[in-house]
C-alpha cells in the first residue's frame, strides 16, 4: 500500500512542479491585474460600502436566497480561514523563503477584485433547487453564461470544474484540515492521530447533516470567536518583537525578487520558486480565483448580484493580507523560519518565542491548537456544502447523502495519512478548480461590468440610509 501511495505521490509531484504551478503563475496573477484596472480599482474604491453592506444595512425582506450577506461571508470565511493561515503560511516560507510572504500579499490584494468578479457572476446564474435550496457556482455560470460563446464546450468546462470541486473539497477543504488538526494534538497533547480522526469525523457528520443554514448557524459564530483568539495572541508577539519587524519588512521584499540562500533548517529557494510558493499557499489560503466561495456566495439573500461580489471582496483581505500575514511576521521576526522545520512546529515555536518575552511561558502550543481545530474545523464543514452543491450539479440531490458520508471517511483519511502526500493532492486538484475558473472569469467579463454598473447606478437612486 505504501509502494502504490508513493508511486501516486510522485505523480502528483511532478504534475505541481513542471505544469500545475506554472500555469497558475501565468494565469491568476495576470488576471487579477487585468480586473483590477478594468474596474478602476474597486477593491479599493468600494471597501467602506462593503463594510456597510456585510453589517445589514442594505438587507432587503422576502430576498430570493439561503442565508443574509453575513452568514454567507462567514461560511466563505470559514472555508478559507484555516490551516492556510497558520500551517499554509510556515510551508510557504519554509519551501520559498520570507519573499514568499510579498507574493502572498499580491495574491490577497488580487484576489479581492478577482473574488468580486467570480461571485457576481455566481449570483447572476444561481439556480434553485426543488427543496427551495440554492445551487450556484462557476459550474453554473459557465454552462449558461459561456453557451452562446463556446457552445457545447462550456457544458464540458461545466462538468471538469463541478468534478474538480469535489475532488478538491476532499483534499483541500478536508484532508488538509484534518491532518493539520490530528498533527496538532499528537504535536501538543500526545493523541493518536487516529483516535483524533474519529472525534473529527463524528463532530463534523453532526453538522453537515443539517444543510447550509446549520453551517451558516455554526460559521458565524466560530469564525469571529476564533479569529479574534488568533489575531490577539498574534498581535502580543508582534508588539513583543516589534523592534524585528523593519528587519522583517526589509527582508520579506527583499527576498521577493532575490531569492533566499539555505540557512540552517531552511531549505532556500531562487525567484522563481519563491514566487510559485507564494501565489500557490496565497491561492490556497483566500481560494480567490479557485471558484470555491462563489458556491456560498451563490445562498445569499440580494436584488443585485453585484452586492453580494462586494461583500466577498473583504474575504481576500481578512484571509490573506491580515490573519496570514500575522503568521508571516511572527515567523520571520523570532527567526524561526531558519531553524523550525516545516508545518505546524514552526508557527507554535514562532508563538511560545513571542509570548515569552511578555511572561506567558508555554501557552504556544496551546493558542495555536485551538486556533488550528476551530480554523480547520469551520473549513471542512463550509467544503462540506461546496462539494455537496458540485454533487447535485452532476448527479442530482439525491446523491448528497451518500457524498457526505463519503465526505466524513475522508476527514478520517487525511488524519491519519502522511502532510506531504496530502499537501501534494491540494496543490494538484486547486488547479484543476482555478484554470476553468479564470478562462471563464475572462470570457465573461462583460457580465461583471453590466452587474457592477447596475448596481451602482440604482445605489445611486435608491435613499441613503
Amino acid at each position: 500500500m505504501s509502494n502504490i501511495l508513493n508511486w501516486i505521490d510522485q505523480g502528483i509531484q511532478w504534475y505541481n512542479d513542471y505544469i500545475g504551478g506554472y500555469l497558475i503563475l501565468f494565469l491568476l496573477i495576470p488576471t487579477g491585474v487585468w480586473l483590477m484596472f478594468r474596474l478602476r480599482f474597486l477593491n479599493i474604491r468600494k471597501l467602506g460600502h462593503s463594510i456597510k453592506v456585510v453589517s445589514g444595512r442594505y438587507d432587503v425582506q422576502g430576498a430570493q436566497g439561503d442565508v443574509n450577506h453575513f452568514k454567507a461571508l462567514t461560511t466563505a470565511l470559514s472555508a478559507t480561514v484555516g490551516t492556510g493561515n497558520i500551517v499554509g503560511v510556515a510551508l510557504a516560507i519554509y519551501l520559498g523563503g520570507p519573499g514568499a510572504v510579498f507574493w502572498l500579499w499580491v495574491t490577497g490584494f488580487l484576489g479581492m477584485i478577482i473574488k468580486y468578479s467570480e461571485v457576481t457572476l455566481a449570483q447572476k446564474y444561481r439556480k434553485f433547487n426543488s427543496d427551495g435550496t440554492v445551487s450556484g457556482g462557476p459550474m453554473y455560470y459557465m454552462e449558461y453564461g459561456l453557451k452562446d460563446k463556446i457552445g457545447k464546450w462550456a457544458k464540458v468546462m461545466a462538468l471538469v470544474f463541478a468534478t474538480a470541486t469535489i475532488f478538491c473539497s476532499l483534499g483541500t477543504g478536508n484532508m488538509a484540515q484534518s491532518n493539520s488538526m490530528s498533527d496538532a494534538l499528537m504535536t501538543s497533547y500526545a493523541i493518536p492521530t487516529w483516535v483524533s480522526g474519529l472525534l473529527i469525523t463524528f463532530l463534523v457528520l453532526l453538522v453537515i447533516v443539517g444543510g447550509i443554514k446549520r453551517i451558516g448557524d455554526v460559521t458565524s459564530a466560530l469564525v469571529p470567536f476564533m479569529a479574534i483568539i488568533y489575531i490577539v495572541a498574534a498581535m502580543l508577539v508582534l508588539v513583543a518583537e516589534a523592534p524585528q519587524l523593519p528587519a522583517a519588512f526589509a527582508l520579506i521584499f527583499k527576498s521577493a525578487f532575490t531569492g533566499t540562500a539555505a540557512t540552517g533548517g531552511f531549505v532556500g529557494s531562487t525567484v522563481i520558486m519563491t514566487m510559485i510558493w507564494g501565489i500557490r499557499r496565497g491561492l490556497f489560503s483566500n481560494e480567490a480565483g479557485q471558484g470555491s466561495a462563489p458556491i456560498a456566495h451563490a445562498a445569499a439573500r440580494t436584488t443585485y448580484p453585484a452586492r453580494e461580489g462586494i461583500v466577498a471582496l473583504l474575504e481576500p483581505m481578512i484571509d490573506t493580507i491580515i490573519i496570514c500575514s500575522m503568521t508571516a511576521l511572527m515567523i520571520i521576526v523570532t527567526g524561526v523560519w531558519q531553524y523550525a522545520g516545516k508545518g505546524v512546529g514552526m508557527t507554535v515555536e514562532a508563538m511560545n518565542i513571542g509570548l515569552k518575552i511578555i511572561g506567558i511561558d508555554g501557552m504556544g502550543g496551546h493558542i495555536i491548537s485551538l486556533s488550528l481545530l476551530l480554523f480547520a474545523f469551520s473549513t471542512i464543514i463550509s467544503w462540506s456544502y461546496y462539494g455537496s452543491r458540485a454533487v447535485i450539479y452532476l448527479i442530482g440531490e439525491k446523491a448528497v447523502k451518500p457524498f457526505l458520508y463519503l465526505y466524513g471517511l475522508f476527514v478520517f483519511f487525511g488524519a491519519i495519512w502522511g502532510i506531504d502526500i496530502v499537501w501534494h493532492f491540494v496543490d494538484m486538484t486547486i488547479t484543476f478548480m482555478t484554470i476553468p475558473n479564470l478562462i471563464a472569469l475572462h470570457l465573461l467579463f462583460g457580465i461583471v461590468i453590466k452587474e457592477t454598473r447596475h448596481y451602482f447606478k440604482e445605489m445611486a437612486l435608491l435613499p441613503k440610509k
